[in-house]
């Protein structure tokens, strides 16, 4: 068989059918002569780094993560800066990123994708010691992955979030310092900040709508919402796709500066991290080779999705025909 070498990092605790996951990924594959991948699983100690350092060393210049965002987020860490072309097999029930590639809990339209040879060099944020394609954010968005049950989202997938969400809609606002690219600070009391690479959330509702995934900058968005009437109405503004949402300010950035008088909860992708009093993000361009539909070009990774789910058919009886 001809065709890249590829390696699969899956968490198999997301994952309810390891053989049909693993059908799907190798006889996909095999339909267009690709070689067999090798199979790397996560471990409580590592949550797909080092297993996609592993693939890269061995040789793969193809990475397919099957995973929660915390699984993503740590092969994305790993590839960023590097040749290696990342594809996303959703599971999980966050799967940010998957979310604004279109896909859904569809693990042959993520073969097909990769298949396509669909790829887009988008940037990546950084904070820390982490690499993130999405988002990151302090405040009540943490608040609301926090106050999630792990079992209301294997029930119900990401609605389950609404409920974690509506557990936080009347406490307080936090005081912060928001710096961007070294301008004098805005202080604010926002409810939260999200720093956006991409725009979509859960469900498919676009916060920002004006990210673009490989212009080197950083969407800010700023929300402060008061009571449950600007909650309700920015909510629907969001959804409505209007140009302007009422309690929220956007901003671009190259670095962004987030400072808080107390500990507050964070996230990267949808990944809770510890609580801290700052957030310091940056951006690294055009860092991270992905997967996405055709056409490859467009700012909305998810442009077309629907096309290469319907390719997928084949993929799909590839699967069915080897149990």
């Amino acid at each position: 068989m001809t065709g890249p070498r590829t390696a699969v990092v899956v968490n198999p605790v997301k994952v309810p059918d390891l053989d049909l996951l693993r059908r799907t990924i190798v006889e996909g594959l095999a339909t267009a002569g690709w070689p067999e991948p090798l199979w790397l699983e996560t471990t409580p100690e590592d949550s797909g780094r080092g297993q996609a350092l592993r693939a890269m060393k061995e040789g793969a210049e193809l990475v397919f993560v099957c995973g929660g965002d915390g699984t993503v987020m740590a092969v994305i860490s790993a590839l960023a800066g590097t040749d290696v072309a990342l594809a996303v097999i959703p599971a999980g029930t966050g799967n940010l990123l998957a979310a604004n590639l279109g896909l859904t809990g569809d693990a042959a339209t993520g073969v097909e994708i990769a298949l396509q040879g669909g790829r887009r060099r988008i940037d990546v944020g950084v904070c820390g010691d982490k690499c993130f394609a999405v988002m990151a954010g302090m405040g009540f968005d943490a608040q609301m992955l926090e106050g999630t049950s792990e079992t209301a989202k294997k029930h119900i997938g990401w609605i389950a979030y609404v409920g974690g969400a509506l557990k936080h809609l009347r406490d307080k606002p936090m005081p912060v310092v928001i710096s961007l690219d070294g301008k004098p600070p805005l202080r604010r009391r926002p409810r939260t900040v999200i720093v956006g690479n991409v725009g979509r959330l859960q469900g498919g509702v676009r916060l920002l709508s004006e990210a673009d995934p490989a212009d080197g900058r950083l969407d800010v968005a700023i929300l402060s919402p008061r009571n449950l009437a600007h909650w309700a109405a920015l909510g629907w503004a969001v959804v409505r796709r209007r140009e302007r949402v009422p309690r929220m300010e956007t901003y671009t950035a190259e670095r962004v500066e987030i400072r808080s008088v107390r500990p507050q909860p964070r996230q990267l992708d949808g990944d809770l991290i510890e609580p801290g009093k700052s957030m310091s993000i940056g951006v690294r361009h055009r860092a991270l080779l992905l997967c996405v539909p055709q056409p490859d070009s467009d700012p909305d990774l998810a442009y077309d999705s629907g096309a290469a789910e319907k390719a997928a058919e084949e993929v799909r009886a590839a699967a069915e025909e080897a149990k």
